[in-house]
């Protein structure tokens, strides 16, 4: 089988394949992204217990159905028909669905508690725009969750953005941060980290590892122990420093 095509799919589930445009589960090459996109997605779940949540860009689905242990509806949207269709096979528990539409328009004024936008927002031509629809679909108190990677630390030093074609602008803090607080009247930024096992072996990139694993040949069997492993808590999130962030997450209030 393809090593970027998912792998043990339910019965009559059709596997997506990894293009970069969106991270996937039950690809195993995948692991460190599925989990670092997944820790917030969790980190989220238990903040909106009892609410009406929409997943915006739901990509393969496996986020809104984290959602969805928690929150008392989730609405996972995705334009892409492949996505969708899979999403809509592959997850199906009470309070949760998935619909086929644009992140510009898809949904009824002040009709959620909560907005989930994650690894997206690099996405777009017109991102403003799109936070202002997310804007006018939140009910009185609700609270938009907006993510994307930190430039910084996903291309290499002094360039613009990295090499992901999928990705039209990549942000600093600061970038990031007037662009939610150009629609939003409350921002809360904080900064998805390694934890526990991944900041370990961040230590030991930084000692030296790239050259001791492969002076010992090891590089493959180690690797190949060490990805699959990676769980979604071996993430934090926190306040800062950001400039050394992942990620950046924004809690975007009224």
């Amino acid at each position: 089988m393809n090593a970027y095509v998912q792998q043990n799919q339910p019965p009559g589930v059709p596997p997506l394949e990894l293009t970069g445009e969106r991270t996937l589960p039950d690809v195993p090459a995948e692991n460190y992204w599925y989990r670092r996109h997944l820790a917030v997605y969790e980190w989220i779940a238990a903040r909106v217990a009892g609410a009406r949540v929409l997943d915006m860009a739901c990509g393969e689905g496996y986020g809104s159905a984290v959602l969805a242990r928690s929150a008392a509806r989730v609405v996972g949207v995705d334009g892409n028909p492949e996505a969708h269709e899979h999403a809509r096979l592959k997850y199906t528990r009470p309070g949760l669905a998935f619909e086929w539409g644009a992140v510009e328009s898809y949904g009824e004024p002040e009709s959620f508690d909560a907005v989930v936008f994650l690894q997206t927002v690099e996405h777009l031509i017109t991102p403003a725009a799109a936070l202002r629809h997310f804007h006018s679909l939140l009910r009185p108190g609700g609270v938009a969750y907006i993510s994307t990677p930190n430039v910084l630390t996903l291309a290499p030093p002094g360039a613009a953005k990295s090499d992901n074609p999928w990705h039209l602008r990549e942000y600093r803090a600061e970038e990031f941060t007037a662009l939610c607080e150009s629609v939003f009247g409350q921002v809360q930024m904080l900064g998805l980290f390694h934890g526990r096992k991944l900041r370990v072996h961040e230590v030991a990139l930084r000692l030296g590892w790239d050259r001791v694993h492969a002076a010992l040949r090891v590089t493959k069997p180690f690797y190949g122990w060490f990805t699959p492993a990676i769980s979604a808590r071996d993430f934090a999130l926190r306040s800062g420093p950001l400039d050394r962030a992942l990620d950046f997450v924004a809690l975007c209030r009224a």
